[in-house]
């Protein structure tokens, strides 16, 4: 009888264990941690992306290009750390349904962008969704984390540990994502993504 009840407790925690790990999504996947990162996009425009000192940067190019997932994603959080140039422009744009061509028009586009011309929608806020408040966070000269979620239509951002988006919208629900290079330099050294 005693090896009868361990095996039902044995079988009802592995259910709840199971349970409890499709309620958190699966695992996060790395697309750049130093030594794996090109390989995972396909580029879109012509930076200047390379590998340097465990980051993917980019410094140069003429106009807006990208580094484009090779799979779209739905609902997901991407965890990044980043530099930026001062004058940098750059940005990761999310649920792109068309892949050769990202916009804040075809994509959210969460910003890193300190010197925008209208700085509610600079670093850490989503262009024409949602805009920062102030004092307005800046990115420039130092490394940043940023932690992305989109589930369903509620959208979250938290650049450097301060939520600066919180937001439901609808627009956009299912797409590959990209990082930006629009001037200056950014550098990518850890990207990863978890699907919800």
């Amino acid at each position: 009888m005693n090896n009868l009840i361990k095996i039902v407790l044995l079988a009802i925690f592995i259910f709840i264990a199971g349970c409890a790990s499709m309620q958190n999504g699966g695992s996060w996947t790395t697309l750049i941690d130093g030594e794996v990162g090109l390989n995972n996009f396909n580029r879109n425009g012509d930076a200047n992306w390379t590998a340097v000192e465990g980051a993917i940067q980019a410094t140069s190019g003429s106009g807006s290009s990208h580094l484009v997932t090779k799979r779209e994603y739905d609902n997901f959080i991407i965890r990044a750390e980043f530099w930026s140039s001062d004058d940098g422009n750059s940005g990761i744009h999310m649920r792109c349904s068309e892949p050769s061509r990202l916009s804040s028009s075809s994509c959210y586009e969460v910003n890193i962008f300190d010197q925008r011309e209208d700085p509610r929608y600079g670093t850490g806020a989503i262009v024409n969704v949602a805009e920062i408040p102030e004092p307005r966070p800046k990115s420039g000269g130092k490394w940043s984390t940023m932690e992305i979620t989109a589930n369903g239509d509620h959208l979250v951002v938290i650049f450097n540990g301060m939520k600066t988006v919180d937001v439901r919208d609808s627009t956009h629900s299912k797409g590959v994502f990209g990082l930006q290079w629009g001037r200056g330099t950014i550098k990518f050294r850890k990207l990863e993504v978890r699907e919800l």
